[in-house]
């Protein structure tokens, strides 16, 4: 395959992933009525071992959003009574950012829609090509950050 083709195939592939990326964006808004960011949020906070809460900043690493992304839909969460920002027991400045009860209820509320989404998102793929997606996407993030972190001066080895 000659250069030009490459960097036509590259281009195709993230703007398809923009394209992607807005479609899931109005969808996950339109069939489950939450923004792919709030989605996330629940779904991390809901995970086991996070009962407690995690830390502002643990959460925006994690999610690899911007602070102030974070904090609006922080915000917009905690007016609906969904999670909380309680004072961090080691640092008073910092917040514990923590999945009320009525957040966890209407988490799992939403996990038939959520299970019908994934299905029917991912209706014209096998077990086998869905996890071979996910190989290949983990393997362009990483790359992705990778290439993040040379353009900070960082360094790619990983220990």
């Amino acid at each position: 395959m000659a250069i030009e083709d490459d960097k036509s195939v590259a281009n195709r592939l993230f703007f398809r992933l923009f394209q992607v990326s807005n479609i899931l964006q109005k969808q996950t808004v339109s069939e489950v009525g939450l923004t792919t960011v709030q989605w996330a949020v629940l779904g991390a906070l809901s995970r086991k071992g996070y009962e407690e809460g995690v830390s502002f900043n643990a959460l925006t690493e994690y999610l690899v959003v911007s602070r102030q992304s974070l904090d609006g839909v922080l915000k917009r969460l905690e007016r609906d009574s969904h999670i909380q920002r309680i004072p961090h027991p080691d640092d008073k400045r910092a917040r514990i950012i923590l999945l009320t009860q009525q957040g966890r209820a209407y988490w799992e509320s939403l996990q038939p829609l959520i299970h019908e989404f994934y299905r029917e998102g991912l209706a014209s793929f096998s077990f086998d090509e869905t996890v071979s997606l996910l190989h290949y996407l983990n393997k362009f993030q990483h790359d992705l950050e990778s290439t993040a972190l040379n353009a900070k001066g960082g360094t790619t080895d990983t220990p």
